[in-house]
């Protein structure tokens, strides 16, 4: 790429008197350049590191970088990150490729699903990941979950099917037993607010003929209960009427309390989370500061249901456990 048309796609200014009038490639991390490589970045030593390496530009935003190199071509921007993002959106202009916006959940259910995942990139959230997998990757497919960051790539970015909704046979807050294109999926490991993301998931396979496996289907990270007794250990679900519930986001908290109060009003929920966290529907949270202070409310409290959030069950005692979860 000629230095004029990086000039006029990232909006920058020169800042030097550079010799050379074109870029070969370019790169976020000093340890990949080559000769002739186009550098961004606003870390002096990094910068230092890549003229070394044979950079031939660099790209920055801080008023505090020092030019050292008078041939070499500096280029003043207002926002590293938005210049990064105007060369991917100039490099995917010659190549046939899709983004879609997933949520924390649709992706959790891709990644266990699908069967063969060629062609097919997850972009990472750190934006100088994002920007070298986008720019080096052969595939036509992208799937990521900051908004943001897929929005500075494709701001009309797809997303799945909100109104995709599966039919539930019968459930349990743990178990569900769904059907799915004339399929029965009996008793399954998967809380029946989870399913709706299941099938979303499912028709976009579908629709790019991507090969899946429903057997595979599990509690995913966002939600994972685990039957203990009064010392936190392990069992069987048919020994114990206590459960420990790890979760990585409140929404599911709401849903599942939701769904307690309306099928189980018998039930006592109790939740932990970290100081301040506020919980909706939940007028006192317990509140832990330590792993060790969630263990003991854990042991003390009374409790059928405990959702545990930002934590998750490696909290419990490190036993051997000698048969499944349920």
């Amino acid at each position: 790429m000629k230095i004029e048309d990086l000039l006029n796609l990232t909006s920058g200014e020169i800042v030097s008197e550079p010799t050379i009038t074109a870029i070969n490639s370019v790169t976020v991390y000093p340890s990949k350049v080559d000769i002739g490589d186009l550098f961004i970045s606003n870390n002096p030593e990094d910068i230092t590191t890549a003229l070394e390496k044979g950079a031939y530009a660099i790209i920055f935003s801080e008023d505090s970088i020092e030019i050292t190199d008078n041939e070499v071509a500096w280029i003043k921007v207002d926002d590293i990150q938005k210049s990064a993002f105007k060369l991917i959106r100039y490099v995917l202009i010659s190549r046939e490729a899709s983004f879609y916006l997933y949520s924390e959940h649709e992706l959790s259910f891709m990644k266990m699903i699908v069967t063969q995942k060629s062609n097919l990139e997850i972009l990472p959230n750190d934006w100088r990941k994002l920007f070298e997998k986008v720019l080096n990757s052969d595939a036509k497919m992208f799937i990521g979950t900051d908004s943001q960051l897929m929005k500075m790539i494709k701001p009309d970015v797809s997303i799945l099917n909100k109104e995709a909704s599966c039919e539930i046979i019968t459930d349990t807050l743990f178990r569900t037993t769904f059907k799915i294109n004339g399929y029965i999926y009996q008793e399954k490991e998967i809380t029946p607010f989870h399913v709706d993301y299941l099938q979303r998931v499912v028709e976009f396979c579908d629709e790019h003929h991507l090969p899946y496996d429903l057997d595979r289907v599990k509690y995913t990270k966002h939600f994972v209960p685990v039957f203990i007794d009064g010392f936190l250990n392990v069992m069987k679900p048919s020994k114990s009427d206590k459960v420990a519930i790890f979760t990585d986001n409140l929404s599911d908290i709401y849903k599942a309390r939701e769904y307690v109060r309306y099928n189980g009003a018998w039930v006592k929920t109790i939740v932990l989370t970290p100081p301040k966290t506020k919980v909706d529907g939940v007028d006192r949270p317990n509140w832990y500061e330590s792993v060790d202070e969630a263990r003991d409310i854990l042991k003390n409290a009374y409790f059928n249901y405990a959702f545990v959030y930002a934590l998750d069950r490696s909290m419990l005692p490190k036993i051997k456990e000698e048969y499944s979860l349920f």
